[in-house]
C-alpha cells in the first residue's frame, strides 16, 4: 500500500499506525508479537508507544509497551522497518515526569534501553507542560537530533494557541520545531481537532496521527447489542464493518497522515488491514460527515 510522508520529515508511513498501547496490558508478550507479525506482513510500518505504557495496571510501573516492542524488533530484526514513535512527559515516579530538559535527557536513554535502539525515529511530547516554557523542552530535543538520539520530535495534545506558540518559539530561537501532532480525532469526537488546528496544521504541513481514532472501542461496533444483529443472515459480520468504515473515514479526511488504531486479537488487527482498504465514495464521505457533524 502507498506511504504516506509524515509532515516535512523524512519518515514515510503506512496509513494507519499500531496502538502500542496494549502491550503489556491487554496483550500479553506472545500476544503481542503475534499482532505485530500480522501487521508487519501487511506492510504497515509504524508503532505508537509511550513511556509511560502500561503504567495503570496492577503490577506494571512503565515502560512495559516499548519493551515488548524492543524485544519484538530485536527478535523478528525489525529495527529497520519499523518507525518507532515514543512519548515523554507523563507520570513515571517521583520527579519522573513533564518536558524539562534535564528529565528529557534522562527519560530518553531508559526508552531507548527499553527499545534496544539506538535512535528514536519520533519523540513526542506527550502532554503540555505549563511549567516549562518552549524553549527549554525544544531546545532539549534539538540535542537529542544532534546526538543522533532521535530523528523528529512533534506533540500530543496541543490546542491551536499551543502548537502556534510552539511554533513561533521554535522560529524565534532557532530551534527544532514540533513536525508532528498527535490529537483526540474520531468520527464521534471531532471538534477538538477540526477548525484551527487542523487549518494550522495544514498551512505549517505538520503530519498528523490521531489517537482515539475509533472514540476509545465506541466506533469499533464491539458494543452494539448483539439483538441488534439478530434477524440478519449477515448480522454476525457486520460488527466488523464499523471499525474499518470509522478508520477509513479519517485516513481520508484533509490534514490527517495516519490514524492510530490498536487490536488485541489477530481478527482485529484483520480489520486494521482492511480499513486501509476501503475506498469511500463522496456520497459515503458526505453521509459520514452528516452524521457525525459537530
Amino acid at each position: 500500500m502507498p506511504h504516506r510522508r509524515l509532515g516535512r520529515t523524512d519518515l514515510h508511513i503506512a496509513p494507519l499506525v499500531f496502538g502500542g498501547n496494549v502491550f503489556g496490558w491487554t496483550a500479553d508478550k506472545a500476544t503481542s508479537f503475534d499482532l505485530l507479525d500480522r501487521f508487519s506482513a501487511a506492510r504497515l510500518n509504524a508503532v505508537d508507544t509511550a513511556d509511560v505504557y502500561s503504567a495503570w495496571v496492577p503490577g506494571n510501573k512503565g515502560g512495559e509497551s516499548e519493551t515488548i516492542l524492543g524485544e519484538w524488533m530485536k527478535a523478528r530484526g525489525k529495527r529497520s522497518s519499523t518507525v518507532v514513535i515514543t512519548k515523554v512527559g507523563s507520570p513515571m515516579g517521583p520527579g519522573k515526569q513533564g518536558l524539562k530538559a534535564k528529565y528529557i535527557a534522562e527519560a530518553v536513554e531508559a526508552s531507548l534501553k527499553r527499545l534496544q535502539i539506538d535512535c528514536i525515529d519520533l519523540y513526542l511530547s506527550h502532554f503540555p507542560d505549563p511549567a516549562t516554557p518552549h524553549e527549554e523542552t525544544l531546545g532539549a530535543y534539538s540535542k537529542l537530533i544532534a546526538a543522533g538520539k532521535i530523528r523528529w520530535c512533534g506533540a500530543s495534545n496541543l490546542d491551536a494557541a499551543q502548537l502556534r506558540a510552539a511554533l513561533d518559539a521554535a522560529r524565534a530561537k532557532g530551534l527544532p520545531r514540533y513536525e508532528v501532532l498527535q490529537p483526540e480525532y474520531n468520527l464521534y469526537d471531532r471538534a477538538g481537532f477540526e477548525g484551527a488546528l487542523r487549518d494550522l496544521c495544514v498551512a505549517e504541513d505538520i503530519g498528523v496521527i490521531t489517537y482515539f481514532s475509533l472514540a476509545k472501542g465506541f466506533l469499533s461496533g464491539k458494543y452494539r447489542g448483539e439483538v441488534d444483529l439478530k434477524g440478519s443472515a449477515r448480522g454476525g459480520g457486520v460488527k466488523g464493518y464499523p471499525a474499518e468504515i470509522a478508520l477509513a473515514w479519517i485516513i481520508q479526511r484533509q490534514g490527517v497522515t495516519a490514524p492510530i488504531a490498536s487490536a488485541t486479537s489477530l481478527a482485529q488487527v484483520e480489520s486494521l488491514i482492511a480499513a486501509t482498504r476501503v475506498e469511500l465514495s463522496a456520497g459515503d464521505v458526505a453521509a459520514l460527515d452528516a452524521a457525525s457533524a459537530i
